[in-house]
């Protein structure tokens, strides 16, 4: 049964709890940014996300959600989301984005991010480029009580730019003490909602997924978890979680080694 968006604003305890959340995702993710290079597997790179966050007490959440076989996501160069960490190890030349989600105390943190193996080519740089900017342009089109479609608008005005396609299939998410709730975040402006809003107290992802050719992908019928773009064309995405609070947006998986907001890949 849905939930009103009422009840999941979350009070000052509950903030808290999804910032101390928040940080150690983000803490996680510093600590396998070293890893994420050629040579490496990406399976790998999954044990190390596997035994930092038992290590530290806390539970990695795909393990196990709905059958996900691994700890991490790992999407690399074709693949829009949802990659299951293999034996396939990194070369110079890709692009690789690594999703993790981490349940601390009950409460989930949740995060991506793209990143450049060795010396990739021009159309890779831009569309990693292109789905770090429209993350922060989104962030910034928002205020509390902004209606969920100002971030759908900001994502295509600029993916528009590179003339890419932005994913509409996999969408942004509430976020809490479950990993996937109201409201759903679209990252196009999907008419649906044009008068939805993001209150203070609501926590949620932005995560764009932007695809260098078309925006349709195609999911692996032989895992039913990997999906491809449908033209074969590079994607990249990044994800943060946010919490909207009575002063705007704050972002809670900062991390202290990675991309800050004008940075260029």
């Amino acid at each position: 049964m849905r939930r009103s968006l009422k009840d999941l604003l979350l009070n000052e305890d509950q903030r808290n709890q999804m910032r101390k959340a928040g940080r150690f995702n983000a803490q996680l993710l510093d600590f396998l940014r070293p890893h994420v290079k050629a040579g490496m597997t990406t399976e790998a790179i999954d044990k190390l996300c596997h035994d930092y966050t038992r290590d530290h007490g806390h539970i990695p959440a795909p393990l196990n959600y709905h059958g996900f076989p691994k700890s991490c996501c790992t999407s690399v160069n074709e693949v829009i989301c949802h990659g299951i960490p293999d034996s396939y190890r990194l070369k110079d030349g890709d692009i690789v984005n690594v999703d993790i989600t981490s349940i601390v105390d009950g409460w989930f943190g949740d995060q991506s991010e793209t990143f450049l193996i060795g010396e990739v080519s021009d159309e890779a740089r831009k569309v990693t480029q292109c789905a770090f900017d429209s993350l922060y342009k989104a962030i910034h089109a928002i205020s509390p009580g902004s209606m969920i479609t100002e971030i759908g608008h900001a994502i295509v005005d600029e993916a528009n730019q590179y003339g890419f396609g932005v994913v509409r299939e996999y969408v942004g998410h509430g976020l809490g003490t479950e990993f996937h709730q109201e409201p759903s975040i679209p990252h196009y402006p999907d008419p649906r909602f044009n008068r939805v809003s993001l209150e203070p107290g609501i926590c949620f992802t932005i995560e764009p997924m932007i695809n260098i050719g078309r925006y349709q992908g195609i999911v692996d019928p032989l895992d039913n978890w990997t999906v491809r773009t449908i033209d074969g064309k590079l994607s990249a995405q990044f994800e943060h979680t946010l919490l909207m609070t009575e002063n705007g947006p704050e972002i809670l998986t900062t991390t202290e080694h990675g991309p800050k907001f004008g940075h260029q890949f």
